[in-house]
């Protein structure tokens, strides 16, 4: 089992290295349309809509580099992954990159050779159980059955937690969140774990989500956020620059509805001047036109307005800003300066 487990990651670092040599602007560019990788479904974050239209939290971000690159943000093809396939199709070059609840870690940066171009939602990983169960706590698991993602960090933290808890479980091993809620609805395993804003939108989805129970303990930090193969630096310069601009309009006050009205009576404020590319060179330095971060706005709004709809607290799925507030409100949130 080790023996395969390090011949699968030298062989994703293998494509990775190879593929890198091309550039993935230019790839796109003549292409006409991005690949990005997804999630198979999880509401509010990546799903088609009964049209057969992506949307979600993280298909936003996909959008908003199309919008950069093309001016377009529909130019988009979405690739369905999994946990365990999601890091070979982004190595073997099926996507260009990921956009799909990918935790940030040292080996997958690393020895995996993937560049994290940012954290685009400050998670943590939690439990669901039936209320009918009578748990409070997931210190009252000991002996649970568990239904599990395979090929991630929650697989991991799981066997952590019941270990320096001595506590012992039975995994119940699946690919996908759907297959997840099927066997947990199933009653095929005592309780989920995955990423608590996973189980937000999962439970969100039930029938009667009162019946279920998310447990108060968050058993890790979840850095989520999209990446692009090592070694493009040009490529990865655009995927971390469409993220900040989202994050760095929020903060500046610059939406979906005044963009256009700003870039076109550009005001004092240097920094959204240089944001709208009405003032500086930043577009040219990205290989884009002046105005790629208004496209990359325009597409679905700043990161608070795509939160909001897709995820935030009017939605079904409920998520309060917490961590994932600007950090002029006391949350993580915070771009690098555009200058």
């Amino acid at each position: 089992m080790k023996k395969s487990v390090v011949l699968a990651t030298l062989a994703v670092a293998g494509m990775a290295a190879g593929i890198s040599q091309a550039s993935t602007l230019d790839e796109v560019k003549a292409r006409g349309s991005l690949n990005c990788g997804v999630t198979t479904g999880l509401t509010g974050f990546a799903e088609p809509n009964a049209s057969g239209v992506w949307e979600g939290f993280d298909v936003a971000v996909c959008r908003a580099v199309a919008a950069a690159v093309f001016g377009d943000p529909m130019a988009v093809e979405f690739v369905p992954t999994t946990g365990q396939t999601r890091f070979t199709a982004l190595a073997s070059g099926e996507v260009d990159m990921l956009a799909r609840n990918t935790t940030w870690t040292f080996s997958r940066d690393v020895d995996l050779k993937f560049e994290f171009v940012g954290v685009n939602y400050y998670d943590g990983q939690g439990f669901m159980v039936p209320a009918s169960l009578g748990v409070s706590s997931a210190l009252e698991l000991d002996g649970a059955t568990v239904c599990i993602q395979t090929g991630t960090t929650t697989e991991l933290n799981l066997a952590d937690f019941f270990a320096s808890n001595n506590m012992s479980y039975e995994p119940v091993p699946i690919e996908t969140n759907a297959e997840a809620q099927q066997q947990y609805l199933a009653n095929a395993c005592d309780v989920y774990t995955t990423d608590a804003s996973g189980l937000a939108a999962t439970r969100a989805t039930f029938e009667d989500p009162s019946a279920h129970v998310v447990l108060p303990e968050i058993v890790s930090k979840e850095p989520l956020g999209p990446l692009v193969r090592h070694g493009d630096n040009e490529w990865g310069d655009i995927v971390r620059w469409s993220l900040n601009a989202l994050i760095a309009a929020e903060e500046m006050g610059i939406t979906s509805a005044n963009v256009a009205e700003l870039a076109a009576a550009p005001g004092n404020n240097p920094e959204i001047n240089r944001i709208l590319g009405t003032e500086g060179e930043l577009g040219a330095m990205l290989g884009l036109e002046a105005n790629w971060a208004v496209n990359v706005i325009s597409a679905g709004g700043n990161y608070g307005e795509i939160f909001d709809r897709n995820i935030g607290e009017s939605t079904p799925i409920g998520l309060a800003r917490g961590l994932n507030a600007q950090w002029t409100d006391g949350g993580l949130l915070y771009s690098p300066p555009f200058r």
